[in-house]
């Protein structure tokens, strides 16, 4: 597996190291770490994934606000959950860099930005192929990363992925998966050109983004999370960014029409 991911991005099977989820990588390179500078800041993106966070509070790495002062620092490019394009902090020279990049085959407008060398590439295919119930992921190390990669290999448990990810990473790498994923791109674009013009018709502000998933607020709604339970008894569950470090507005994932036609019938029949 390890020989076909490297292959895929065009380097030796040495740099690519295997993970169970994005979530117990961020778990096991925070842990990494932690055992190579016991007294290890972190930087996290805010808002954003909160199991960077998570483990850094499992592993006492001290938070703090600025990158460039960090021993860790996490990135998201996409950003998640505003799906903008996230600027890439600086690091100082010994610090170690991971762009997660869970949605980042999924863009569906502009350019990402270049990812440094000198950072880690994470990688969570289950999003691009959308099968987020298969947790399969793996990182790219940078060139000269080779004691880090060590021990995050001596870390991981003794057989990280089950049967159902090792075919999710195969086929991520097949030689046809690229064509698919144009295609789907394709069809998601159509689908959120909809999708906010619903969104608009029912009053909301959204956010732009460039992925297929946008943050909403609900102008005249004072409790928006409050209306998540309501709007669940009707079938439509939305993600409250409370949690993420953004009150006050849910992320929308991209749906299809019928979805659609789902959600504003249990938008209206909730305000009625």
């Amino acid at each position: 597996m390890r020989e076909r991911l490297g292959a895929l991005h065009g380097v030796c099977a040495d740099r690519i190291v295997v993970a169970a989820s994005a979530s117990e990588f961020i778990g096991r390179m925070t842990a990494a770490v932690h055992q190579r500078a016991p007294a290890a800041s972190v930087f996290t993106p805010s808002p954003g994934y909160g199991d960077y966070a998570r483990a850094a509070r499992q592993w006492r790495l001290r938070p703090l606000g600025a990158a460039g002062d960090a021993t860790l620092v996490w990135a998201t490019e996409p950003a998640s959950p505003t799906g903008k394009t996230a600027r890439i902090p600086s690091v100082r020279p010994d610090a170690v860099l991971v762009v997660d990049e869970a949605y980042a085959p999924l863009r569906l407008e502009g350019t990402a930005p270049p990812v440094p060398q000198h950072a880690w590439r994470l990688l969570s295919p289950n999003k691009a192929l959308g099968m987020t119930g298969v947790r399969a992921a793996y990182a790219v190390a940078p060139v000269d990363a080779d004691e880090l990669a060590q021990a995050l290999v001596a870390l991981a448990p003794s057989w990280p992925l089950g049967a159902d990810g090792v075919a999710l990473l195969t086929a991520w790498s097949a030689a046809e998966t690229p064509a698919w994923l144009a295609a789907s791109r394709e069809r998601l674009s159509a689908w959120k050109s909809q999708q906010l013009a619903l969104c608009a018709s029912l009053g909301w502000a959204c956010e732009p983004s460039v992925t297929p998933f946008f943050v909403a607020r609900w102008p005249g709604v004072e409790a928006p999370a409050a209306l998540l339970p309501s709007l669940r008894a009707q079938g439509v569950k939305l993600r409250d960014t409370a949690d993420m470090g953004l009150p006050g507005a849910v992320r929308l994932s991209v749906q299809p029409p019928d979805a659609q036609a789902a959600l504003r019938a249990a938008w209206q029949a909730v305000m009625a």
